[in-house]
């Protein structure tokens, strides 16, 4: 039996602060017992881990990533080998990736491309979620199939027509099996037929240059998506997950359905916290850096966003972590916004960012824990496996440091691409050490993990519904 016991730290979860040591047996948690007390001295271990100054937390919860993603003409830089290395070195310890299903192919085809794409590569523990383009009997038919074996969230998108796009009716149809089969779509909600009308109009006039990108996604199609896929969703009666919010109006709509007591959720990321259109606008081409959909907005919706995460109209931050080299992939779109590949790398920044929030006064500590680690779980089938230091959760545990000073850099960073979109903010706090099931995967600041230890793992239902 393999032992570790972590001495000294205050345990922060979604439910309590309490300066506790932690015993982990067998890549579980075995006990706690409050710190210097006879119950906590009685532990015993072959590794003791102190830490005296820090935090405990559980592992992060990336409910959003996109790795090894095809997307136009090119692929998403990180591997799930890359991409889940830099994921443990900020403290996320499990991630949800998608899954596609090509547009004429079979869900299952798609779900097992990803799994072999993941398999025995992965430095910590991952499931899916399936990206649903194609609508039809045949598919319906293995959403159930799907959710018995463990993949329980369907993403569709109201936008990308002639490549994501479903209509409405497609729509309805995957949220009414969603509703008689437990499982929870997710939607990317923009007007894709509306914004590329305003598309085509931009590059007819010659505006060509990153910023239009943000222009012409604009808002108002974000928040009458959102609106119209809540009503689907009511029509139906099925749960929604609106994934990467990011405009007021948007959290708006979110809102009013939970206040009308519907089974709405809702996700931002940090890119919609810390960066905006002030980044899209960049001169010499540098905005690509910060082309992703839906678009970063300007600074003052963050303010409504910040509020929906207080007030639990957000309930996860999740990271859409897609990211694309500046050079020789962001760069397609040189002369063209709509051929820059759509996405941020972030997966490594998320935990820091959520801590410097806490820092700032934007939301608790527990409120860090719960919408980065316990919520996702929750959303996705994965608590109390996932997501909190519990006797016999899996002891996904991170040793933080809520003194220590860095500077995000695409010099130090470990994501698998050429920039950082958070290049030169200084931020306080920074992930120590990493036990994924137990086993050091980041020690002391440095990889001691493996590709293949990570497992893939099999989710319940969303737990937020009756």
């Amino acid at each position: 039996m393999s032992r570790t016991v972590i001495r000294g730290g205050l345990v922060v979860t979604a439910a309590d602060e309490i300066h506790a040591d932690v015993l982990i047996e067998d890549g579980r948690v075995a006990a706690l017992a409050a710190s210097g007390t006879p119950a906590a001295e009685a532990f015993t271990a072959e590794r003791t881990i102190d830490a005296r100054g820090k935090y405990v937390i559980p592992g992060g919860v990336d409910g959003h990533t996109h790795m090894e993603m095809p997307f136009g003409g090119t692929y998403a830089a990180d591997t799930f080998e890359t991409g889940t290395r830099a994921a443990a070195w900020g403290g996320t310890t499990t991630i949800v990736d998608f899954a596609i299903q090509s547009v004429g192919g079979a869900l299952r085809e798609g779900l097992d491309a990803w799994h072999e794409k993941a398999e025995g590569n992965c430095a910590i523990d991952y499931g899916f979620h399936m990206i649903v383009s194609d609508v039809n009997e045949d598919t319906l038919k293995e959403m159930d199939l799907l959710v018995e074996e463990g993949v329980t969230s369907f993403k569709q998108f109201m936008a990308y027509p002639g490549v994501f796009y479903s209509d409405d009716g497609q729509i309805l149809r995957a949220m009414q099996r969603a509703a008689d089969n437990g499982g929870l779509i997710m939607m990317h909600a923009e007007n894709g037929i509306a914004i590329d009308v305003l598309v085509e109009q931009a590059l007819a006039r010659g505006e060509t240059d990153p910023r239009y990108h943000g222009e012409v996604r604009k808002a108002l199609l974000e928040a009458e998506a959102t609106h119209r896929a809540i009503r689907l969703a009511q029509v139906a009666g099925a749960p929604l997950y609106v994934v990467h919010v990011s405009a007021r109006e948007a959290v708006a709509e979110l809102a009013r359905a939970r206040d009308e007591g519907l089974n709405v959720f809702g996700e931002t990321c940090p890119q919609y916290l810390f960066l905006s259109t002030d980044d899209l606008a960049e001169p010499d081409f540098e905005g690509a850096k910060y082309v992703c959909s839906t678009p970063l907005r300007p600074r003052d919706h963050q303010r409504a966003l910040w509020q929906g995460l207080r007030t639990n109209d957000l309930q996860v931050v999740s990271t859409d972590h897609c990211p694309f080299c500046f050079t020789g992939q962001k760069e397609l779109g040189r002369g063209d916004f709509s051929k820059i590949p759509n996405g941020l790398p972030g997966v490594e920044n998320r935990m820091d960012l959520l801590h410097q929030a806490v820092v700032d006064g934007h939301i608790s500590r527990r409120r860090w824990i719960e919408i980065a680690c316990a919520t996702p779980a929750r959303m996705f089938g994965l608590y109390p496996k996932k997501g909190t230091i519990a006797p016999g959760a899996d002891a996904d545990v991170v040793i933080y440091d809520p003194h220590a000073e860095q500077v995000i850099s695409a010099q130090t960073h470990h994501m698998n691409v050429d920039y950082s979109a958070y290049e030169g903010r200084r931020v306080t706090g920074r992930v120590e050490t990493v036990l994924s099931r137990g086993e050091p995967v980041i020690t002391e600041r440095e990889f001691t993990g493996r590709a293949g230890h990570g497992v893939y793992t099999p989710r319940s239902a969303c737990q937020y519904l009756d």
